[in-house]
């Protein structure tokens, strides 16, 4: 009975240690974060002392994604023998020349997806990759400075797709006025003149004119997340009709070295393109601006990402 007790007492000791011992570890685990947060953030605000330091500042990261599958008599879904795949990437790059009296702001993205689905019992079906996600936005902005909030500033902005129809349509704006940058990292451009030059084929759909712009974009890095967003807006002067904008947001999250997660989206609104779709894609020729349905256009990618 005797032993019985103390091998009792023995094991409520050596939980009772374990016990003391595993909070001790987790409220030095706290401390230890804690510390590691503290110094992060110093970190973070030296990055952004560096980063307004005259001279150029180069960042790009991107976002990879893809997928490849191959079936036979898997007779439960409707295309039993296929194969399939898709593949998607964008690049987010950023160029900037910071100066005591002026900056040059360049900016690029790239949106690129192809897919297939070869039916192998269907032989008059394609069997290759073809694009699905075509967006290309490249603009340098120039700006000087006339105090730390206003700048007087000339902005240039070409859009297109570059995988089908190149330039067709493609949009150019070009022109002044003044950019806010009070806050680091965000930029403001407001251009009451501008004029938005379309390039087609279609000249009785695609029009260009002369009418204000506004754009505003915040590129950030806060440890390892890296986060882009970017609106652009024309108002045209002439119609509402030929008025368009552009939002498109970019994250990606490093876990390991350069490697990490990211996830891309994009939304747009132009009638001209809603139009030019309706007639020459779906073949309605009783297609005009006042009855076109000018739907919300939208796209996303998730993938792998990569920081350079």
């Amino acid at each position: 009975m005797r032993k019985i007790l103390l091998l009792t007492i023995f094991f409520i000791s050596l939980v009772s240690i374990k016990a003391q011992t595993l909070e001790e570890l987790k409220s030095e685990q706290s401390i230890k974060k804690n510390s590691i947060s503290a110094l992060q953030s110093k970190v973070d605000d030296l990055q952004d002392l560096i980063d307004a330091l005259p001279g150029w500042k180069i960042k790009a990261f991107g976002t990879i994604g893809g997928s490849l599958s191959g079936f036979d008599n898997w007779y439960s879904q409707g295309t039993p023998n296929n194969s399939s795949g898709s593949i998607g990437f964008t690049v987010n790059a950023n160029a900037d020349l910071l100066q005591d009296k002026f900056f040059w702001k360049n900016a690029l993205t790239l949106n690129l997806k192809w897919v297939k689905l070869d039916d192998k019992d269907d032989p008059t079906d394609k069997d290759s990759f073809e694009s699905t996600t075509d967006v290309f936005n490249i603009s340098s902005l120039y700006g000087y400075k006339l105090n730390e909030k206003w700048a007087v500033s000339a902005l240039a902005e070409y859009r297109t797709t570059l995988l089908d129809n190149f330039n067709d349509p493609g949009f150019l704006d070009l022109g002044v006025g003044v950019t806010w940058t009070q806050i680091a990292d965000l930029v403001v451009v407001i251009h009451p003149l501008n004029y938005n030059f379309v390039f087609s084929n279609k000249d009785a759909i695609f029009e260009s004119s002369l009418g204000a712009k506004i754009v505003a974009y915040y590129t950030k890095k806060i440890g390892a997340v890296n986060f882009k967003t970017n609106l652009s807006m024309f108002q045209s002067y002439k119609s509402s009709n030929l008025s368009n904008w552009t939002w498109t947001n970019s994250f990606s999250y490093t876990f390991w070295k350069n490697i990490g997660v990211g996830f891309d989206f994009g939304l747009r609104n132009n009638k001209q393109e809603a139009l030019n779709y309706a007639i020459n894609t779906l073949g309605d020729a009783t297609a005009t601006f006042d009855n076109v349905d000018n739907h919300l256009q939208t796209y996303w990618i998730f993938g792998l990402s990569y920081s350079f």
